[in-house]
């Protein structure tokens, strides 16, 4: 639709006049996107979208008259467009983003401390880059079934001891990933092996999103800790602000998480995961690559391949921005993309093969 040769219309909708205006000075000082409406609560948003029918909205979850879950809920029935959540860094409103992300919202920024003036750079440049994405991804409608959909193709139990503990998958994903990652792992049997996730998130976030993936799954899931074993039936969320790599004590694979600088602007990076992977797994490990924009984990997916793992890319019609599958699948890193919903089953089905790749040119 050419939104990048356009101005990025952006609406804001927040209780507090304070962050309307600093959103709407952040936004009117980029050449490419402009405010075009502000809303105090969800029912005058309503009245301004149909005047303006922007292009992206910032929302706040919590506002008087309609909280912002019931709106954003509303809204991608009837009118469904890019959101921009913004989150309070509480445990309460971290699990109200979840949701905001379950109902279909693109992606959310943590609001900052107002009271300082550190961090604030940070903060205006991460809404510029997040509307800019909003504008280019690939909104769905929310239909209140996508849950129940999700488990659709669950796997049958491997039923293989030495697969579920040799074995291995590592997922990479980033916006509109908390959602793919659900519906890959909520096809796993209880006996599928030990999953690595890189999910570029915040901390204060993660522990959020290990514990209502957990709630849904059949097989466990956790945020990672430094030095433990990894399990059969257990995934392993990368905890946010660390890096998160495979590691091996004997025979056994083991979790280590990393402060080490970011990679790819990314801490959590899916390279450091897949780099680590490539090295300690091999021929062992499956890759999946999910939504995301950039190119964070293409070249250490492609260093996978070339140690013999399969890989796997999400299909571009499924995803929210096809950005990192697109970059894996332009390095020769992916032997093979699939929509979202096929993910899960096929690992697993490649498992009961104990399909063992050699390294392929």
């Amino acid at each position: 639709m050419g939104v990048s040769m356009k101005e990025i219309k952006v609406m804001v909708v927040d209780d507090s006049a304070l962050i309307r205006a600093l959103l709407t000075h952040i936004i009117d000082a980029e050449s490419d996107m402009k405010v075009v409406g502000v809303a105090p609560h969800p029912l005058i948003a309503r009245e301004l979208i149909k005047a303006h029918n922007p292009d992206v909205i910032t929302l706040d979850i919590e506002m008087p008259k309609m909280d912002g879950l019931d709106f954003l809920e509303r809204l991608m029935r009837l009118r469904p467009m890019p959101v921009v959540m913004l989150s309070t860094l509480t445990e309460r409103g971290s699990q109200a983003t979840l949701r905001a992300l379950e109902l279909g919202a693109v992606d959310f920024i943590a609001k900052p401390k107002l009271d300082i003036r550190q961090g604030m750079d940070e903060f205006g440049a991460e809404i510029v880059s997040k509307v800019r994405i909003a504008a280019r991804s690939r909104v769905r409608r929310w239909s209140g079934e996508t849950r129940a959909k999700a488990g659709g193709s669950i796997a049958p139990m491997l039923g293989n001891r030495r697969a579920s503990t040799e074995k291995l998958i590592a997922i990479g994903a980033s916006t509109g990933g908390t959602e793919a990652i659900r519906e890959v792992l909520i096809n796993l049997p209880p006996d599928a092996p030990g999953v690595l996730v890189t999910q570029h998130m915040p901390a204060g976030f993660t522990l959020s999103f290990a514990q209502r993936l957990d709630s849904l799954c059949r097989i466990s899931v956790k945020q990672a800790e430094h030095g433990e074993r990894i399990l059969p039936g257990h995934a392993y969320i990368a905890p946010g602000d660390s890096h998160l790599l495979l590691a091996r004590s004997g025979a056994d694979y083991t979790v280590a998480t990393s402060q080490a600088d970011p990679v790819n602007r990314h801490r959590p990076s899916v390279e450091v995961l897949f780099h680590s992977v490539a090295q300690n797994a091999g021929p062992n490990a499956i890759g999946v690559m999910l939504t995301g924009m950039g190119k964070d984990g293409a070249m250490a997916m492609a260093e996978m391949k070339r140690s013999g793992s399969y890989n796997i890319a999400q299909d571009e019609a499924t995803c929210v921005v096809f950005g990192m599958p697109k970059e894996a699948i332009a390095a020769g890193a992916i032997d093979e993309i699939l929509p979202i919903g096929e993910i899960g089953s096929r690992v697993m089905s490649l498992l009961a093969q104990d399909v063992r790749l050699a390294p392929r040119i």
